[in-house]
């Protein structure tokens, strides 16, 4: 399959139809599967009311058909006609959160997603993404859009054209490049079928931006351990480079750790923020922001976890965050980027 890249400015009026931007909703309204930018990740997106062109994107991802997938509209009046209902708490969260990193679990409107979609729950993910030319393509398009990461399935997300081209050329349709994303981890998925809301994954926004909000929310205890997964990420490994991560607990004792797997031959890498690789010696070192600025170690988590794939590390280490605001997503994705395996 020949894959086709349409080039935009980031900074585009999502209200004017941009020639490349319409050409890419083409694709789609014929049921083809196009990668484009949101604030986040850059998701690959289908038409979700149509069986065929969601199972594009599961055979472009190679991902298990029976994860949920989040729905992508450009504007609240969508809504009506895709969920059973909104209530008093769903309509607080969209007006402090959207257009956002926010996904709302709704109770769906039967007979109108793809069941590939939903995986035959009774509730849809659905978010307005913050990004003028996601807005504009899913509005050229006229649906909502089914838009998972647009990666291969278990590797790093994407958060520019290039990480979506190396997993996905051959696979897809279009590339809608707008640039590096924003936000560079995946949105917070809220459940608001369940009293009080439960977060079933964290993202860009935090646990204590939505209590301010609505007042007291759960936190899924179990991300990884559900059997019928209510939100994407919870079930299978996710955002793994090829050589094995660790994440070690202490960042004064990451040197040690460099050294003990030297000693056993290993080349190491290393994923830090510039405060600890000031002290560092290993082969590869990879720096992610700055302590100080978690929402850039955020953004560039991914692009750092990819980085490896392009060195013959055999490991790597990865320094860790305690699990507050916006590090509470980021040690998400490390710890299934190493599949829970710590050192101390």
């Amino acid at each position: 399959m020949e894959t086709k890249r349409w080039t935009v400015d980031s900074g585009v009026d999502e209200k004017i139809s941009y020639p490349q931007i319409q050409e890419a909703a083409h694709f789609l309204q014929r049921g083809h599967v196009v990668a484009f930018p949101t604030e986040t990740v850059y998701g690959l997106g289908a038409d979700a009311t149509s069986d065929a062109a969601v199972k594009g994107i599961f055979e472009a991802k190679g991902r298990p058909s029976d994860n949920p997938l989040i729905v992508h509209v450009s504007s609240v009046g969508e809504l009506d006609r895709l969920v059973a209902e909104i209530t008093d708490v769903e309509r607080k969260l969209m007006k402090a959160f959207w257009p956002g990193p926010l996904t709302i679990i709704f109770r769906k409107k039967e007979g109108v997603f793809s069941s590939l979609v939903t995986a035959d729950l009774n509730s849809v993910g659905i978010r307005m993404p913050n990004h003028p030319v996601a807005l504009n393509l899913i509005r050229l398009a006229g649906k909502p859009l089914a838009a998972p990461s647009a990666n291969t399935s278990g590797k790093p997300s994407p958060t520019t054209a290039d990480h979506v081209a190396r997993d996905l050329t051959g696979k897809v349709a279009g590339i809608v490049d707008g640039g590096e994303t924003g936000v560079g981890l995946e949105s917070t998925v809220i459940d608001c079928t369940v009293t009080p809301p439960m977060i079933l994954r964290p993202g860009g926004v935090s646990k204590e931006e939505i209590e301010q909000c609505i007042g007291k929310v759960d936190l899924d205890p179990s991300l990884k351990k559900e059997d019928s997964p209510r939100s994407p990420g919870m079930k299978y490994t996710h955002y793994a480079p090829t050589a094995p991560m660790f994440l070690v607990r202490d960042s004064t004792s990451m040197q040690k750790q460099i050294n003990i797997l030297r000693d056993e031959g290993k080349k190491v890498g290393v994923l830090v923020t510039r405060e600890t690789a000031e002290d560092l010696s290993a082969d590869f070192v990879r720096i992610c922001g700055s302590r100080h600025q978690l929402d850039e170690v955020a953004r560039q988590l991914y692009g750092g976890i990819r980085s490896f794939d392009d060195t013959d590390a055999d490991v790597i280490l990865a320094e860790t965050y305690p699990p507050q605001g916006i590090a509470q997503a980021i040690m998400n994705r490390l710890e299934k980027a190493a599949g829970q395996k710590w050192l101390d």
